[in-house]
């Protein structure tokens, strides 16, 4: 099984919203925080958010603070990434990663990791 595939990317216009859906493996999701991130073209890899397996704690990279909302629904495996308010910045393929090995919330230090999902806004 795969550990974890991800859905919803898409193309749209500045100011649209968009939902990512990441589907994971029972191993890799049971008991286990999970993070997304994106890479622009011509950049590195950065830390987008991280909840906790319990869901009450959330973390955001401050780009993205007070439009993005991470969210999980442990009955079906499944993390969340509702962005709005997109803008051309956040543009990247997004990545869905599972069972970081520090406690470091913004740490790119995960057993697993998706294949990725493109967003693309227009401006």
């Amino acid at each position: 099984q795969v550990p974890l595939v991800e859905s919803g990317g898409g193309l749209v216009h500045s100011g649209d919203s968009l939902r990512l859906s990441c589907v994971a493996s029972l191993r890799t999701f049971s008991g286990n925080d999970m993070g997304w991130f994106r890479q622009a073209p011509g950049k590195g890899r950065e830390f987008v958010a991280r909840i906790s397996w319990t869901g009450i704690s959330t973390y955001y990279a401050d780009s993205v603070k007070g439009r993005f909302t991470i969210s999980r629904d442990n009955a079906k495996n499944t993390v969340y990434l509702q962005m709005n308010s997109l803008n051309p910045e956040d543009t990247a393929v997004y990545y869905c990663a599972g069972r970081p090995r520090s406690s470091a919330y913004s740490t790119q230090d995960y057993y697993y990791w998706g294949q990725g999902t493109q967003v693309t806004v227009s401006s």
